[in-house]
C-alpha cells in the first residue's frame, strides 16, 4: 500500500521534532548524560518537543532560537533575544547555557543535535560558516572526534543538494569565493523520511517537490507499508497539516 502526501518545510520541522523526542539515543541520554541542542530553526522544534516530553517546556520559545538564518530576499527576521542553546543534563534543562559552556565536559555517550544547511544523496551534511573561528560546529566536532560524543543532524528535505558535499565545500571555501563558507560535518542526518519510519514503521521516499500557495519548497512523499502503518502515518501528517510557516 502506498499513499502520497505534501509536506511543507514547517510541517517537516515539526515531524522531525516529534521524532527526536522518541529517538532511542535521545531517550537514553535524557536518563543519564548530556544532550545539547544547538540553536537553529529545525532544532527549535526538536527542543520544543523534547522539553515537552520532560514536562519542562515552560519558559522555552523558538523565537530567537537561532544564530543565523537564510531568509527570502528583502525579508526581515523578527527581533528576538537569543536564549542560548538547550542543554539537558540527566533529564534536567540547564537554562541559559550554550555548547561553549559544556563542550569540554561532554563525554562518550552524550549527544549533540546540530542542524545543517545542505546534505547530499550519500547522507553527507554540511553547515554554513560565517564566524571567522568556525562557530558552534567546531565545538561539537571537537567533542565528537575527541570523546566519541554522538552528533545527530536533524535536517529537512528542502536542504538536499545534487553534488557531493565535499566538492561544493571546495568551491565555496576557495580564496576567490564570496559569501559564507561550507563545512562538511561527520554527523548522522535525520530527515522527515527517518522521522516517519521511526514513528510509524512505514517507509517513506521523496517522489516530487515544490508547489505554490504555501507549498513552495515542500516535499511530496510516497509512504508505503502495511495498512496500519500507512494509516498511522496519515493520522500523523494530518495532525500537523496546519503547522504555520516558521517565523523565529
Amino acid at each position: 500500500m502506498l499513499k502520497q502526501f505534501c509536506v511543507t518545510p514547517s510541517m517537516g520541522k515539526r515531524l522531525i521534532g516529534k521524532a527526536m523526542a522518541l529517538h532511542p539515543d535521545i531517550k537514553k541520554v535524557l536518563k543519564r548524560g548530556t544532550l545539547v541542542i544547538i540553536a537553529g530553526t529545525t532544532n527549535g522544534y526538536a527542543a520544543e518537543e523534547i522539553l515537552k516530553s520532560l514536562g519542562q517546556a515552560e519558559g522555552f520559545t523558538r523565537e530567537g532560537f537561532r544564530r543565523g538564518m537564510v531568509v527570502a530576499p528583502g525579508a526581515e527576521a523578527i527581533e528576538a533575544d537569543y536564549p542560548g542553546d538547550v542543554v539537558i543534563r540527566n533529564g534536567e534543562w540547564q537554562q541559559g547555557k550554550t555548547i561553549f559552556d559544556v563542550a569540554d565536559d561532554l563525554e562518550t555517550g552524550d549527544v549533540v543535535l546540530k542542524g545543517a544547511n545542505a546534505f547530499d544523496a550519500r547522507g553527507q551534511a554540511a553547515v554554513h560558516v560565517a564566524h571567522p573561528k568556525g562557530g558552534t560546529i567546531l565545538a561539537a566536532i571537537s567533542a565528537m572526534i575527541g570523546r566519541r560524543v554522538q552528533l545527530l543532524v536533524p535536517v529537512g528535505l528542502e536542504k538536499r543538494v545534487l553534488e557531493d558535499i565535499h566538492v561544493l565545500a571546495r568551491r565555496l571555501n576557495a580564496p576567490d569565493a564570496e559569501g559564507v563558507r561550507l563545512l562538511p560535518i561527520p554527523g548522522r542526518i535525520f530527515t522527515e523520511l527517518d522521522a516517519i519510519k521511526l514513528m510509524t514503521g512505514a517507509e517513506a521516499c521523496l517522489v516530487a517537490a515544490g508547489g505554490v500557495y504555501g507549498a513552495e519548497g515542500a516535499s511530496r512523499l510516497g509512504i508505503s507499508g502495511s495498512e496500519e502503518q500507512v494509516q498511522t502515518a496519515t493520522e500523523l501528517i494530518e495532525a500537523i497539516a496546519d503547522e504555520p510557516p516558521c517565523r523565529v
